[in-house]
């Protein structure tokens, strides 16, 4: 009992000399004796894209000693030395690529690998870079990118189809190595169908838009095939690009319904909006008791004005927008358009100023109707990229 006693005692002397104030050992303090708290090592680099020979990396470090020696290494993926074929891969250090470095008295190091050491040879290779000391340790993971990007077909900074008769559209092209701003241009070829030869559209700039149109395409061939191509010194850069084309269609298909006698009594036609058959921006009215359709009388004025040519339903679904502008120069306009009469089709124009970018075609499906009441309706408009800027 006197022995327990004894263990008990000595037991609780070591608790109570474990809960007092030590010293801290191999931790820098101040001139006062107190602990200095330092931060995490940090890696920062610019990277590598399949442009560039080489990339750095910058460390602090800053728990480690001025003068201190680093050891930087590089590591990756991959099977093990010897290992049965199908084995799965490890994080292991690439042979050959340890490197010393010394921490500054800012305690910083930096250290430089070219693509070659790093084994990275096309967009998406990863490496990973560790600094390893006596007093630090610091890692980067390291990937390769691509440094030519290139768009989605584009007109006013909106991606669009591809559609003959639309007009021009274009690709955005950016060249941006890692190491330096590009100064070469970029090689663009096609070429309409797989098995046909490439041809040259040019040379563009690093950054730039490269046109496109959907007239360039042979008739009978909807397919296009581009290659964007940049070289820095032995690096070349090559993003590729498969571009179908549309025949011409109206890109916007839009429904309503106008009352008459109230707010909806007319359509802004731009946006599909209603408004009253007075407002100044009613393209399409009803008014009085009747539900023929015609131009707002506050808005076709000063030249502006609607017409209207008769057609059919299967026109109207088949929504090629050549065929459809066609038939409405044969035609003969008037100036209303009667929806209880036939399928209730109608081709359209719209004149909406003196210029030839303010001219719209679309064509009119009237869906049902309520005598003496309400006109249900669907169209179609927008055959121009340029269109869209005023088109919703």
């Amino acid at each position: 009992m006197k022995n327990n006693i004894t263990c008990i005692l000595i037991a609780a002397i070591v608790l109570l000399q474990s809960c007092s104030k030590q010293d801290y050992f191999d931790v820098p303090k101040d001139s006062s004796g107190n602990v200095i708290i330092t931060t995490v090592a940090s890696t920062t680099s610019a990277g590598i894209s399949t442009l560039d020979d080489n990339f750095t990396i910058n460390a602090v470090l800053p728990n480690a000693k001025a003068g201190d020696e680093m050891t930087v290494e590089l590591l990756k993926q991959q099977v093990p030395a010897g290992a049965p074929a199908g084995s799965a891969t490890q994080l292991l250090p690439i042979a050959g690529t340890q490197k010393k470095v010394t921490v500054a008295a800012d305690f910083t190091a930096s250290v430089q690998f070219t693509r070659s050491e790093a084994t990275m040879t096309k967009a998406g290779d990863v490496v990973t870079v560790t600094f390893a000391g006596k007093t630090e340790s610091a890692m980067r993971v390291i990937t390769m990118v691509k440094a030519t990007t290139v768009s989605g077909t584009k007109y006013n900074n909106k991606v669009v189809p591809i559609i003959r008769s639309a007009g021009t559209a274009y690709f955005e092209v950016k060249v941006a190595p890692k190491l330096a701003a590009y100064a070469g241009t970029v090689l663009v070829k096609n070429k309409n169908g797989i098995n046909d030869p490439w041809q040259t559209v040019g040379s563009f700039p690093g950054t730039s838009q490269v046109p496109i149109s959907g007239d360039d395409f042979a008739i009978g061939k909807d397919t296009m095939y581009y290659a964007f191509i940049s070289q820095v010194g032995s690096y070349s850069d090559t993003v590729t690009q498969t571009i179908l084309n549309s025949n011409p269609y109206f890109q916007f298909k839009k429904t309503g319904k106008m009352t008459l006698g109230g707010a909806s009594a007319g359509v802004n036609m731009f946006v599909n909006g209603a408004v009253a058959a007075s407002n100044a921006m009613a393209m399409m009215a009803i008014d009085d008791s009747s539900l023929t359709i015609h131009g707002g009388s506050a808005w076709a004025v000063g030249g502006k004005g609607i017409s209207f040519v008769k057609s059919t339903l299967a026109v109207y679904n088949e929504n090629n927008s050549d065929k459809i502008m066609t038939a409405f120069m044969a035609g003969t306009p008037t100036a209303t358009a009667d929806p209880t009469s036939g399928e209730g089709v109608y081709i359209f124009k719209i004149v909406n100023g003196p210029n030839a970018t303010d001219i719209f075609y679309g064509i009119l499906k009237v869906v049902s109707i309520v005598p003496g009441s309400s006109i249900n309706y669907e169209y179609r408009i927008g055959n121009l990229y340029a269109q869209l800027a005023v088109l919703q």
